[in-house]
């Protein structure tokens, strides 16, 4: 690929199954990610492959695309390349993978570049080079792909209006989900432009059009921190897992996740409001619960909006049934890794009524403190909680 070759790809690791530290073998199906065309998921992903077959692994190239790029071309002369299958298709000459032939070939890995590749019409049984790719899978072929985080499903339609680009490839989420590996290939959105500068990823003639439009220097940076977001998304989830499995009395501080419990006093909104200010300044996820105990089984107006008001700032919304609050509070901050939780004060007859007596902050504040969870107590604005709150000579 010229420029010195592409920068090192970031490693989504599998987590092991056992509590010793091991080394998890390689996934059956494996994704290079990128941010954008010529960061270097190609040239990763047949690095790789060389270093399989130098193990003594089968390893065959279903498709490769190098556009042209002279260090990617000669990488693949140490590799067996599939025959591809001509189509000519509108008075043109086209080239696709032969799955039949692949599947034929049953190697024990195959490279399949492009995962996003909308197929020729009338070059096989599958529309899109996602679906070969999950035949491989299912015939017991392991698989090594490459994709750019533009033509992911879910994100696709946010990088049309980065760019202003029509994103008309797209690959459903789920199969991206599938993977055993997910391999970011990074780079900085300067050695990406200086790389397009030098000839390595477009012919010269189309440059200063993608320099000026897609390889924006902003569109870049968007693209990159995608990318980014989406694989610490896909390690966090499988992080969390983990947690829950081996470590269920183990706070993992690896990003904040801040929790608001939401009652029907007075002034509750406001609490979600602010607990949404607070996890936007530290960048945290939000969540919100609301306990059912036996005296309150069905959601009133109050309530759906209380849900409606949560879901606006962004909170993910859980409703667990329980006689104890507190504990189901604290079960539910632990099983998810929350780092604070968010409380209302001065509703503390109507905690009693849900208790039998004792208050919910100092209940909550002891158990949370013993599982080095941190604990805010929002003072509730709403003129009615006035009327709720004890007076300055009564009995605190």
């Amino acid at each position: 690929m010229g420029g010195g070759g592409p920068a090192a790809p970031t490693d989504r690791a599998g987590i092991a199954s056992d509590t010793t530290d091991v080394v998890a073998p390689a996934g059956h199906f494996r994704v290079y990610l990128g941010a954008a065309a010529g960061v270097g998921k190609t040239y990763a992903m047949l690095s790789e492959a060389l270093r399989r077959k130098q193990r003594g692994t089968d390893v065959v190239i279903g498709f490769v695309e190098s556009h042209g790029r002279l260090h990617t071309q000669e990488m693949t002369e140490g590799l067996d390349v599939m025959p591809r299958q001509s189509v000519d298709y509108r008075g043109t000459h086209f080239e696709e993978m032969d799955l039949p032939a692949v599947l034929a070939r049953h190697p024990k890995v195959a490279l399949v570049d492009e995962l996003a590749h909308t197929n020729v019409p009338g070059s096989g049984r599958n529309e899109k080079r996602w679906q070969d790719v999950l035949e491989l899978l299912d015939a017991g072929i392991d698989v090594i792909t490459t994709v750019n985080i533009q033509h992911l499903e879910s994100i696709a339609d946010a990088v049309e209006q980065i760019t202003g680009v029509r994103i008309r490839e797209r690959v459903p989420d789920w199969v991206l989900r599938k993977a055993d590996q997910i391999e970011l290939v990074d780079s900085s959105p300067e050695q990406l432009r200086r790389r397009m500068l030098h000839g390595n990823i477009y012919p010269p003639e189309k440059v200063p059009q993608a320099l000026n439009n897609f390889f924006r220097h902003d569109n870049l940076i968007a693209l990159r921190e995608l990318a980014l977001r989406f694989l610490a998304d896909e390690t966090e989830e499988e992080l969390l897992e983990h947690l829950q499995r081996r470590h269920t009395e183990v706070l993992w501080e690896t990003s904040e996740r801040i929790l608001v419990a939401v009652t029907r006093a007075p002034g509750t909104d406001a609490i979600v409001r602010r607990a949404a200010r607070m996890a936007s300044r530290i960048k945290a996820d939000l969540h919100a619960i609301h306990v059912v105990t036996g005296e309150s089984t069905k959601a009133d107006d109050q309530l759906l909006t209380l849900r409606q008001v949560a879901s606006d700032v962004g909170a993910d919304w859980t409703e667990v049934q329980a006689d104890d609050p507190v504990k189901a509070i604290i079960d539910f901050a632990r099983s998810t890794q929350i780092t604070q939780i968010v409380l209302g004060s001065s509703a503390r007859g109507r905690w009693q009524e849900l208790l039998g007596g004792g208050s919910i902050v100092r209940r909550v504040t002891q158990l949370a403190s013993s599982a080095g969870i941190d604990v805010h107590i929002i003072a509730r604005r709403d003129a009615s909680a006035a009327l709720d709150a004890p007076s300055d000579d009564g009995d605190h």
